[in-house]
């Protein structure tokens, strides 16, 4: 089905909609996207049109607007995404605001961090536990994302994203692949949790 039919069609019809990467989910004020395949970001901006990411989300996620308190707010997708269109009646639960709150909390701990290497190398760690998968070298983070997207994750410039990302290369703790995907080797640094 394609997006542009009204809202009510939307929650009667639980069927799933296809996006392209980049693109943006469109808000429903009483509504919530639950991702079937892909991965997208949430995200909203400040006065001076620096972007926030609010987090992640993949296959089970569910987000929307009802979610946050943030305004603007907005659902990008970073892959092809699949995903069906909720009534908040049905897509709203315990369960879903507990992962959403742990997930803000593993965020905000990650961008805590004094040393912009160990933030970066936390956040890699992270990408690769929450949408990696294990290859014979370590752990592809598969999401496309650009130095940009990571530093707005992080909240640092895109140019300190090159230089540590580069700096983690000649230390052999990543492999950059063609279209910004990146193996993470297996280390000791690993194991950290957050």
């Amino acid at each position: 089905m394609t997006i542009g039919s009204s809202s009510s069609e939307y929650l009667c019809n639980l069927r799933k909609y296809q996006f392209s990467r980049r693109v943006h989910l469109p808000n429903q004020k009483n509504a919530l996207w639950q991702i079937e395949t892909g991965v997208v970001r949430t995200m909203t901006w400040l006065e001076d049109s620096t972007i926030v990411t609010l987090g992640l989300w993949g296959p089970g996620d569910v987000v929307g607007k009802p979610l946050s308190k943030c305004d603007p707010y907005q659902i990008e997708c970073l892959t092809k995404v699949e995903a069906t269109l909720l009534s908040v009646d049905r897509g709203l639960n315990r369960d879903v605001l507990l992962y959403h709150l742990q997930q803000a909390e593993d965020l905000a701990l990650i961008r805590a961090g004094k040393r912009v290497e160990l933030m970066l190398y936390q956040l890699l760690t992270w990408l690769a536990k929450k949408f990696g998968s294990e290859v014979d070298q370590g752990h592809l983070i598969d999401l496309g994302l650009t130095h940009q997207d990571i530093a707005e994750l992080l909240g640092i410039t895109r140019v300190t994203v090159t230089r540590a990302l580069g700096n983690f290369e000649q230390q052999g703790l990543i492999q950059r692949l063609s279209i910004h995907r990146i193996i993470l080797q297996d280390s000791q640094v690993w194991h950290y949790e957050i």
